[in-house]
């Protein structure tokens, strides 16, 4: 398993192992705490939740800005390409995924 993949512990195991250990384990990579197969919470690092909350609040205002002139008649829509370039997205995903929720394949 690489350090970037959450490491998945039953609440009980994490328990068991105590606070130290999800502390330091958290330090490398995000926990997911399940309980009967399925995540209930979630252990991170504050570097990373901060990290995660920087690129959120960046992301809204990259969508507040583009909306808001389109909104205003200033500017045209940007293309799916302009958008995801500004927030760091891969457009081949974002595409496969509306291909998903549209029921397509391609």
């Amino acid at each position: 398993m690489s350090p970037a993949e959450p490491l998945r512990v039953p609440i009980t195991v994490a328990s068991q192992r105590g606070v130290s250990w999800l502390s330091e384990n958290a330090a490398t990579r995000r926990i997911l705490l399940t309980r009967f197969g399925k995540v209930a919470s979630v252990v991170d690092s504050a570097e990373r939740l901060d990290e995660t909350a920087a690129r959120v609040d960046e992301a809204a205002q990259v969508i507040i800005d583009a909306f808001s002139g389109v909104a205003a008649g200033r500017t045209l829509p940007n293309s799916l390409d302009e958008m995801c370039a500004r927030l760091r997205l891969d457009p081949a995903k974002v595409r496969e995924r509306a291909n998903e929720l549209a029921g397509r394949a391609d």
